[in-house]
């Protein structure tokens, strides 16, 4: 009977304390969302701590139309898609190449990769913008490239972690139908390691959505700016309109939101075949 209170007393003060964190995590997104749809006169009179007796969509076309919001909106959808496809091709073959090959210099180029993850990004943003700078690549094309180097490292050590606990005799019968190297990667490694791919797609895709320093560092052009620099001039304009600010960062955070939510369960799968192979 002591051990039963005991499991049970100890659930409940778990579970208060999850539940808890999560309330602390989403609180302020319903806040905001529910301020996003608020006229400003509304907002004034309570700060946004009752419901929105209507949707007021003025704002968000007032963001996206009248503002040209959308510019940074979609530009950032260009370059997390690009980024993070580049990501998974790249760093999947590279691991793939360091899980299955044998070449030489195989261990050596690999903590090299390690030894890159070490560094702290912010460091490498002057020398980075610097070369790019000399080779006229500023702007889209530079920062397409730069934040795909920068995700490179995280990404090749977990995929390449789970390569290494596929059982070989799936290769070796995708090799005995004809098989070669590339198809065996395509056909055989890629969707048994979906969840780790799920990962790096999230992460990936959080760190380029989210990247602030170093894209107004490289952006000269406004028209190609990404949504957090855009954000940040649209909200340093409309500083004393907050409704509209908070309809910017609505658009701002929903795409990740979305993302995470579809990809979910392949998440929390990779999440947890990560810790069992550690």
């Amino acid at each position: 009977m002591y051990y039963q209170a005991k499991k049970v007393i100890i659930l409940i003060f778990l579970h208060t304390f999850l539940l808890s964190v999560a309330l602390s995590c989403i609180l302020p997104f319903v806040w905001m969302v529910n301020v996003s749809f608020k006229g400003q006169a509304e907002f004034d009179s309570d700060y946004g701590l009752k419901v929105a007796t209507q949707l007021n969509w003025k704002n968000y076309k007032t963001v996206l139309v009248e503002e040209k919001f959308w510019r940074y909106f979609f530009n950032s959808i260009f370059y997390t898609s690009i980024t993070v496809f580049l990501i998974v091709l790249i760093s999947s073959l590279a691991a793939y190449s360091f899980s299955r090959l044998h070449f030489p210099g195989k261990n050596v180029i690999f903590f090299m990769f390690l030894t890159a993850m070490m560094i702290p990004l912010p460091a490498g943003f002057v020398p980075v913008y610097v070369l790019l700078n000399k080779l006229h690549l500023v702007n889209r094309t530079g920062y397409v490239l730069a934040m795909t180097n920068m995700g490179l490292s995280l990404s090749i050590y977990l995929l390449k972690t789970f390569f290494d606990q596929l059982p070989r005799d799936l290769e070796d019968a995708a090799r005995i139908d004809g098989c070669n190297k590339l198809q065996i990667w395509w056909n055989v490694g890629l969707p048994l390691v979906a969840p780790a791919i799920a990962v790096v797609t999230i992460f990936n895709a959080l760190n380029v959505w989210n990247e602030f320093v170093f894209a107004s560092l490289l952006f000269t052009e406004s028209n190609l700016m990404p949504l957090q620099v855009g954000l940040m001039e649209f909200s340093s304009k409309m500083v004393t309109q907050h409704t509209l600010i908070m309809a910017a960062l609505t658009i701002t955070a929903l795409p990740i939101v979305l993302l995470y939510l579809k990809m979910q369960k392949q998440f929390v799968k990779g999440l947890t075949a990560g810790a069992i192979v550690g």
